[in-house]
């Protein structure tokens, strides 16, 4: 797989003309892509967007597919400034064993900051059919796995770990999984249906106002279902010991 060449940088520093070119190409690919798709968009298209000639392409990029990958890495590491925060708080939760209700926290931390992206970007219709097609299959496997190692593995996988702590399964618990991933989609649902969710509300976009709405909404459900769960844990823990003292033979004095 050919990856995207590293933009050739003056020797005195600063802010490199060429990164402004790279960074207009790459926006003009996420949109192209968007509405086209990997096989649909062409590289001449691209270039004319963004308002350079074919070569320029191949000078940043080589190919399609390292134009394609580079706008992967760009939104990965993009999106990972807004979620970076909120992972490192919920790993410090853990690692020091803190209570169901700081581990809660932590958990609709990482929701909300996962709301605020969604929801900023839900008005680009670009990068909302970029990300469409790719959770489809449609687009080359790289992004998919760029995007699974760079932002939805580590978020998955302190969220669970948040779940099964609260609940009291392990983190790779089936279980434990679907209420991730079903916490996780109350949110995505949204973003994913934004034409329908529209509709049914009567918006004509998910403003500021739209978005706070929907974020509270979700995280008060989400905040009412993991005390449940926290409930449920800590009642099987008084039921084992309750268990586990009537099975105890009082010994002879």
């Amino acid at each position: 797989m050919s990856t995207a060449k590293k933009l050739r940088r003056p020797p005195d520093g600063g802010y490199a003309r060429g990164d402004e070119t790279r960074h207009r190409i790459i926006e003009a690919a996420v949109e192209l892509f968007g509405e086209h798709g990997f096989e649909g968009a062409s590289t001449r298209d691209i270039a004319a967007r963004a308002g350079v000639n074919a070569p320029a392409l191949q000078y940043y990029f080589e190919n399609k597919e390292g134009v394609y990958r580079a706008c992967v890495e760009a939104m990965a590491d993009d999106a990972w400034t807004s979620f970076a925060p909120a992972v490192a708080h919920a790993h410090q939760a853990l690692r020091e064993n803190a209570d169901s209700t700081v581990l809660i926290d932590a958990f609709i931390r990482i929701q909300e900051a996962m709301a605020d992206r969604t929801f900023e970007k839900a008005n680009q219709p670009g990068r909302r059919l970029f990300f469409a097609r790719e959770q489809a299959g449609y687009e080359p496997e790289s992004a998919t796995q760029i995007l699974a190692s760079r932002i939805r593995d580590p978020l998955n996988n302190v969220s669970s770990a948040l779940v099964g702590r609260i609940s009291g399964r392990a983190a790779d618990d089936p279980i434990t999984l679907i209420r991730t991933f079903s916490l996780h989609g109350q949110l995505m649902i949204f973003h994913v249906a934004h034409r329908s969710t529209l509709s049914a509300f009567g918006w004509t976009s998910i403003d500021a106002k739209n978005a706070e709405l929907l974020k509270s909404t979700v995280g008060e459900q989400t905040r009412t279902l993991l005390e449940h769960w926290s409930r449920e844990h800590d009642a099987r823990g008084v039921e084992d010991v309750r268990t586990k003292g009537k099975g105890k033979t009082r010994q002879p004095g």
